[in-house]
C-alpha cells in the first residue's frame, strides 16, 4: 500500500524515483469515465420493473432495452479508437463526458419505448468510448511495476459507481412510478464531475513521443517519475515507434505478430461477457423473482451484489500486480465454472440460499476475470497500434455483452435455472483458452511486452 499513500517512492527495481500521488490522482480522474460505465451499465436493473409498466416490454424489448447499451459501446469504441490515435487520448474522455452528460438527461425525459432505447444507446457511446479510454490512458502512464493496480482502478470506479447506482435505485423504489426517470436523471451529475476532471488530465506521453511532441511528453514524464525515467522512458518509447511512426489504420492489425496479440485481446474480451456473470448485475430481479422474493428483496440484493463486487475488486487491486494476471485469471474461469453447476441446483429447488451462491460468483469475477482483462487488454498491444487494437478487441467485448444480456431472457423465459449450465460450459472452454494462449505481463513495460510480441503467442 505505500504506492497509494508516499508523495515519492523509489522502484527497487530500477532505483527511479516516482510522485504516486500523481500518478493516481490522475489514474482515478481519468478512471471517473469507469464510474459513469458502472452508472449506466447498472441502473437499468432498478429501473427495468418501472420501464416494463411504464413501456410495457415483453421477454425481447426487455433484453433489447438492456442490450442497446452495448450497441452504442461498439459505435463508441469505433469512434474513440480514430479519436484517440488522431487527436490524442484526453480529448476522446472530453467527449465521453458530454454524451453520457446529454444521455443521462434524455433517458430521464424519454416520452416512448423507442425515445427511451434511441438515448440509451447514446449512453452506450460514451460508456464505449470511456470503456476504451480510461484503462489504456491509464496504462499508458503508469510505470509498469504498479501498472496492474493503477489500470484497476478503472474496475474499481466502475463497481462504486455500480454500488452507489444500486442503493440510489433502492432509495428510489417507493417514489412513484417516475422513479426510473430519477434514476437515469441523477446520471448528469457525475459526468460534469467527470468532463472537469479530464480537462485538467495531461495528455498520456506515448501518444505525444508518437505525434512528434517529444518536449510536451518529457514534461508529463517529468511529473510522473524522475529525469532519468523521463529520458529512459523517451527513449524506449521513440526505439519502439522506429520505422513505424505512422500507423497504417485497422489493416496493421493483421500484420504478422501483431494479429496474435490482437486475438488474445478479443478471446479475453469475449470470454469475459460470455462468462455469465453480468446476467446477475442486469437482471437480478428477475432471477430473484424466480424464487419467490418481493421487488423490494430483488432491489436490496442489487445492493449486496454491488457492496460484494466492491470488496473483491479491491482485493483484486492487492493482487493483480503479486499473483500475476494468469493465475488470476484461471481461478476466475475455473471457480465460475464450478459455482454454476450448484446454482442450477439451488435456483431449481427455489432455495434462498442461491443468493450467496451469486454473490460467491460475483466475489470471484470481482477479483478475477472482471478487472484483470481490462489490464491485459491494456497492456499486450503495441505502441503504434493501440487505440485500433484496443478499440477492435472493445467492440468484442460490447458485442459479447450484447448477445449476453439480449438472450439471457428469453433463455431463462424457457430454460430457467438450466440456463447457467450453458455459462458453465463456457466458462471451462474460457479456462482452456487461458491456459492455452495467455502468458504473465507483470512486471514489464509495455515496450518490453511490444518485444515478446514476435516472438510468442502474447
Amino acid at each position: 500500500m505505500a504506492h497509494f499513500i508516499s508523495e515519492t517512492t523509489v522502484s527497487s527495481a530500477t532505483n527511479y524515483k516516482y510522485n504516486t500521488l500523481y500518478i493516481t490522482g490522475i489514474s482515478f480522474i481519468s478512471a471517473l469515465g469507469g464510474y459513469l460505465f458502472g452508472f449506466d451499465f447498472a441502473v437499468i436493473s432498478g429501473a427495468l420493473p418501472f420501464l416494463q409498466k411504464e413501456f410495457g416490454l415483453n421477454a425481447y424489448w426487455e433484453g433489447f432495452a438492456t442490450g442497446c447499451l452495448a450497441l452504442g459501446a461498439i459505435a463508441g469504441c469505433l469512434i474513440a479508437g480514430r479519436i484517440s490515435d488522431k487527436y490524442g487520448r484526453r480529448p476522446g474522455l472530453l467527449i465521453a463526458a458530454v454524451v453520457f452528460a446529454v444521455s443521462s438527461l434524455a433517458m430521464a425525459f424519454s416520452v416512448s419505448r423507442d425515445v427511451f432505447i434511441a438515448a440509451r444507446f447514446c449512453a452506450g457511446v460514451g460508456v464505449g468510448m470511456a470503456s476504451m479510454l480510461s484503462p489504456m490512458y491509464i496504462a499508458e502512464v503508469s510505470p509498469a511495476h504498479f501498472r496492474g493496480r493503477m489500470v484497476a482502478i478503472n474496475q474499481l470506479t466502475v463497481v462504486i459507481g455500480i454500488l452507489v447506482t444500486n442503493l440510489v435505485n433502492y432509495a428510489l423504489r417507493d417514489s412513484g412510478p417516475d422513479a426510473w426517470r430519477w434514476m437515469f436523471g441523477l446520471g448528469f451529475v457525475p459526468s460534469v464531475l467527470f468532463f472537469v476532471g479530464a480537462a485538467w488530465l495531461p495528455e498520456s506521453p506515448r501518444w505525444l513521443i508518437k505525434a512528434g511532441k517529444t518536449d510536451k511528453a518529457r514534461s508529463v514524464l517529468t511529473k510522473i517519475g524522475d529525469a532519468s525515467f523521463s529520458e529512459d522512458s523517451i527513449q524506449t518509447i521513440e526505439k519502439s515507434l522506429q520505422g513505424v511512426t505512422k500507423s497504417s489504420g485497422y489493416r496493421s492489425l493483421f500484420s504478422k505478430g501483431i494479429f496474435s496479440a490482437v486475438a488474445v485481446g478479443i478471446g479475453l474480451a469475449v470470454f469475459q461477457q460470455l462468462c455469465g456473470i453480468n446476467t446477475v448485475f442486469n437482471y437480478a430481479p428477475k432471477i430473484f423473482e424466480s424464487i419467490g422474493a418481493s421487488q423490494d428483496d430483488q432491489l436490496l440484493q442489487t445492493v449486496f451484489i454491488g457492496g460484494v463486487n466492491l470488496v473483491f475488486t479491491l482485493l483484486a487491486m492487492l493482487l493483480v500486480d503479486k499473483l500475476g494476471r494468469r493465475p488470476l485469471m484461471l481461478l476466475g474461469a475455473g471457480g465460475l465454472a464450478v459455482l454454476y453447476l450448484f446454482v442450477v441446483q439451488l435456483l431449481g429447488m427455489q432455495s434462498a440460499a442461491v443468493s450467496w451462491l451469486l454473490l460467491a460468483a460475483i466475489g470471484l469475477y470481482g477479483m478475477t476475470l472482471a478487472p484483470v482483462t481490462w489490464v491485459l487488454i491494456s497492456e499486450i498491444f503495441p505502441n503504434n497500434v493501440r487505440g485500433e487494437a484496443t478499440s477492435i478487441a472493445v467492440v468484442a467485448l460490447w458485442a459479447a455483452y450484447f448477445v449476453l444480456v439480449f438472450t439471457f431472457p428469453i433463455l431463462f423465459e424457457n430454460l430457467q435455472e438450466k440456463s447457467f449450465y450453458i455459462y458453465a460450459v463456457i466458462c471451462a472452454l474460457g479456462l482452456l483458452f487461458v491456459w492455452l494462449k495467455v502468458k504473465e505481463t507483470k512486471g514489464k513495460t509495455l515496450e518490453e511486452l511490444e518485444q515478446d510480441i514476435g516472438k510468442s503467442k502474447v
